[in-house]
């Protein structure tokens, strides 16, 4: 069957325009009515060599009717049908039968080079006409249905390439695209209808094409390149596309691992925010993203919430976090997920009981059963923060029961942190009957997390190890602290801290330097602080007061560096700012007590004038500033410095063992209310080898006390020298 005969029955296509296609050999542009018919087509000529056929006859089932109406409608337009066209409609067919290596064969013939330098002045003509609103101008060497059919023949092409997994050559044919429709229309595509529907969908997929070609490819700053390019220039996308592009442009961002340049100054308007960073530009886009969920023009999408939370996160902005969070229209996020994220926000910025509060509203009675997770984290803050103990073992007991026969690791979590709640709850009970029977289950939760877990777990181990240690049990404490040193692979300096404080309890005190001095060896200069100030208490329990100094000197240097680095910093190093200068300040206090014991009051004078600069209501300075006037003599002035401590933290052990001391050598006060000072301290740290020191001594002095029990607690002190740490295990 001719192909003439074939469109006629087919499609009953006009007289004048049955005398399309007689063959496409030539090049030249052919004018209808020198057609001729063949009995062979363009496609049939290329593809015969190749098994390819593409004869009328047997594309009479599958032939899709908008190639003849793009054909019939180039023709009424300019009465021509030129090769590159053929090309474009032929090449169409074969894609769309799936014969993608036929389709590509096709395109290929079509000279690019040449189509597109007419295509850019076709656009910028058409474009021109249109907001002039004048004829009088030469028409364009070519239609718009002739530049959106060359276009979408390129963008096929663009796709045969990828399906054969030649992502570079892709990238080029792509490329092609946005380059032709970027030179022709430098200023964007009009907001109006002048563009051809098919050119700005052909458009619309090239734009969100090219980028994920070059991930393909693995060229990332092309990637990131061809992002920006389909953001910034005024494509006409409609906004889900371009939701979408900003979306998969933030992921790439932040999870692709690749370090992006800053946006190039020039593309930005004038005093607008640039992205200095990826995670700065990835929040950008998130946040445009999110304005346009709350604006109801895009559907909420609940990833958004979640790469920002990410990126927040990391990058320490978590109140701008919850402020994003509780800006959204309530419905917008569930319930327990919008509670969990502000929680975790406070917490994360260390508003504890605000994120406790927060959990406790969803943990009520009468909310959420599935909250094995926010249990978890409830009772681990009022572990940590030693408030509503009570509460807290109410929160890991009932997570405990939930947990029955499902997650092992969570479940050994909750244990642990049971046991560190009893444990905490131990230290705050009056009877020694109860305090021993809490720190029996604390024990035994704790062996429970621990034989329940199924991979070993830092935490756990760090916890068993710290409560065997209080409880004086030092050799199994030494087990585990070597057992967690060995599974952080002695990357942690927590770990170090607590072998090295084990270590000073046994009193080997050159093994426990040795391990600060591995641990010193290994760290960086940053994270050097805790070490350095337990080994010069390492020092001072040898009496080694002159390396003590130098030891802290070191310290205060290697403080007073970062102080200097993070002057540039942001919000991310905001908490570790406020432990430096904690630290910083409990450094000149151990200074300024090691040189009073020395007797060189005037640089103990200046220890503490460098520290009262720090905070000058700290209760460990005046306990200091104390022990200074005690050591000239001034027990006046220990006194009212002493009780200044007291005012600023009334839980101050050494402040209400110092002041018993005092009134007991100055005399004139009576035996209870010195005794109460002993019992205070002994109440909140049972521990405390100085106040059993000082209340046997007070019972030796006075005569109508009983002597068996001043023995009795010089024998505590004694039992308690023996296993003292350099500095307390917590």
């Amino acid at each position: 069957m001719r192909i003439k005969s074939w469109i006629s029955k087919r499609f009953g296509i006009r007289p004048k325009i049955r005398k399309m296609i007689k063959c496409i050999c030539s090049r030249e542009q052919l004018r209808v009515d020198e057609l001729i018919s063949s009995s062979e087509s363009l496609a049939t000529r290329d593809y015969s060599a190749s098994g390819f056929s593409s004869r009328a006859g047997e594309m009479d089932a599958k032939v899709d009717n908008s190639n003849i109406e793009e054909a019939e409608s180039s023709l009424r337009e300019s009465g021509y049908l030129n090769y590159e066209e053929a090309r474009a409609l032929l090449g169409r067919l074969e894609f769309q039968k799936g014969n993608i290596e036929a389709a590509l064969h096709v395109f290929e013939g079509i000279d690019v080079a040449a189509v597109t330098s007419r295509m850019k002045v076709s656009l910028s003509r058409r474009c021109d006409q249109n907001r002039r609103r004048s004829q009088s101008d030469a028409a364009p060497p070519m239609s718009m249905h002739a530049v959106s059919l060359l276009l979408e023949a390129i963008f096929l092409k663009t796709k045969s390439l990828q399906g054969l997994g030649r992502f570079e050559e892709a990238c080029q044919s792509c490329k092609v695209i946005l380059d032709t429709v970027e030179h022709a229309l430098p200023e964007g595509l009009p907001g109006n209808h002048s563009i051809d529907c098919k050119l700005q969908e052909t458009l619309n997929k090239a734009v969100e094409l090219l980028p994920e070609l070059y991930k393909l490819a693995g060229d990332p700053d092309e990637t990131i390149l061809s992002y920006r390019r389909a953001l910034l220039y005024y494509w006409n996308l409609a906004i889900e596309t371009t939701a979408r592009i900003e979306k998969k442009f933030a992921v790439f961002l932040l999870y692709s691992g690749t370090d992006a340049s800053p946006p190039n100054l020039r593309l930005q308007m004038e005093l607008s925010f640039v992205p200095r960073n990826n995670i700065e530009e990835a929040v950008l886009l998130l946040l445009i993203l999110l304005k346009k969920t709350v604006l109801g023009k895009i559907e909420w999408d609940p990833s958004i919430i979640d790469h920002l939370s990410f990126a927040l996160s990391v990058s320490g902005e978590l109140w701008t976090l919850a402020h994003q969070v509780e800006e959204l229209l309530p419905g917008v996020m569930v319930k327990k997920e919008r509670y969990c994220t502000l929680a975790l926000c406070y917490l994360g910025e260390g508003e504890h009981m605000v994120a406790l509060n927060l959990f406790r509203n969803l943990l009520d009675p009468g909310e959420n059963s599935d909250c094995n997770l926010e249990l978890l984290v409830a009772s681990k803050i009022c572990a940590e923060n030693k408030v509503c103990i009570e509460e807290g073992i109410t929160y890991a007991r009932k997570a405990l029961s939930m947990l029955q026969g499902k997650c092992r690791q969570m479940a050994s979590i909750a244990n642990c942190l049971l046991g560190v709640l009893l444990s905490a709850q131990s230290r705050s009970v009056v009877s020694d009957s109860k305090r021993i029977l809490k720190q029996s289950e604390a024990l035994v939760a704790l062996e429970t997390a621990e034989k329940t877990m199924r991979e070993r777990d830092p935490y756990i181990i760090y916890h068993l190890c710290l409560e065997n240690a209080e409880q004086r049990k030092l050799d199994v404490a030494l087990y585990y602290a070597k057992q967690l040193l060995n599974l952080e692979a002695r990357s942690n300096v927590k770990g170090y801290l607590l072998l090295a404080r084990v270590l000073s309890a046994r009193k080997q005190f050159a093994d426990a330097e040795s391990v600060i001095n591995d641990s010193l060896d290994q760290t960086g200069k940053w994270d050097q602080g805790e070490l350095l100030r337990t080994k010069a208490k390492l020092q001072i329990a040898q009496g080694r007061l002159k390396n003590a100094i130098e030891t802290y000197v070191n310290l205060l240097a290697v403080l007073q560096f970062r102080k200097k680095s993070f002057s540039a910093g942001k919000n991310l190093v905001k908490n570790r700012q406020n432990h430096d200068r904690s630290l910083e300040m409990e450094t000149w206090h151990d200074l300024a007590n090691v040189y009073t014991s020395l007797s060189q009051w005037r640089d103990a004078e200046v220890c503490l004038s460098k520290s009262k600069a720090i905070n000058p209501y700290s209760a460990s300075g005046w306990h200091s500033t104390g022990l200074l006037y005690e050591a000239k003599g001034l027990q006046q002035e220990a006194l009212v410095s002493f009780r200044k401590a007291l005012d600023a933290e009334p839980n101050h052990v050494p402040s209400l063992v110092s002041i018993a001391r005092v009134l007991r050598q100055i005399g004139g006060e009576s035996m209870a209310t010195i005794r109460c000072f002993l019992t205070d301290a002994l109440r909140l740290d049972r521990t405390n080898t100085p106040a059993w020191y000082n209340l046997g001594l007070l019972y030796k002095a006075y005569a109508g006390a009983s002597a068996l029990e001043a023995v009795e607690c010089f024998e505590a002190a004694a039992l308690l020298e023996e296993s003292a740490p350099v500095e307390p295990f917590r």
